[in-house]
């Protein structure tokens, strides 16, 4: 069975990106040891999966639909609005996220990446899918902006397992999540 991490950037009072989206080095640090330890990081994951405007995003820097980010994953994007036809690297997901992406997990091994958006996140926390955590904390607060898990207000236990702070401020701690 995968084991499904939520790996993101978040500044200090929870947001993913501003409320239009922006998540880009006006808000985020895109420059130190943090950036080369996530490189590494991302090594570890066999598929990524992202909401649609978090895919989207990257159309601003080249990125056209259908095609993979740089990222060397195979990609889930979960969208009821995108059109683009489905290849062996991206696959477009209209309908229920929830239920694919519990047959996903059922179906594969190793480790899927989340990495965006909130909206996506908070339906998975809601169905207990999402297995661990890992919040790569950004020392800036934005005020207000897209919440980690959109709308949902989770209560959870969460477990340590590993805390990395960098030269930069940013802090990365991965959490190991227990549902009650």
């Amino acid at each position: 069975m995968a084991k499904l991490i939520y790996h993101i950037a978040i500044t200090l009072d929870n947001f993913i990106a501003d409320l239009n989206g922006v998540a880009d080095d006006s808000i985020f640090l895109n420059q130190g040891d943090h950036v080369t330890d996530f490189i590494s990081d991302i090594q570890q994951y066999d598929a990524v999966l992202m909401g649609g405007k978090t895919y989207e995003y990257g159309f601003q820097f080249g990125l056209k639909p259908g095609e993979p980010s740089p990222y060397k994953l195979k990609h889930y994007i979960f969208s009821n609005s995108m059109q683009f036809e489905s290849n062996d690297e991206v696959k477009l997901i209209k309908n229920n996220a929830v239920s694919f992406i519990q047959d996903l997990k059922m179906k594969e091994d190793g480790k899927l990446w989340l990495c965006g958006g909130g909206k996506l996140a908070g339906s998975l926390l809601q169905h207990k899918l999402i297995d661990q955590l890992v919040l790569k904390v950004n020392p800036v607060m934005i005020g207000t902006g897209i919440p980690l898990f959109g709308s949902v207000k989770p209560r959870l236990n969460l477990e340590l397992v590993d805390m990395k702070q960098y030269s930069n401020g940013v802090l990365k701690s991965t959490y190991n999540i227990n549902y009650s």
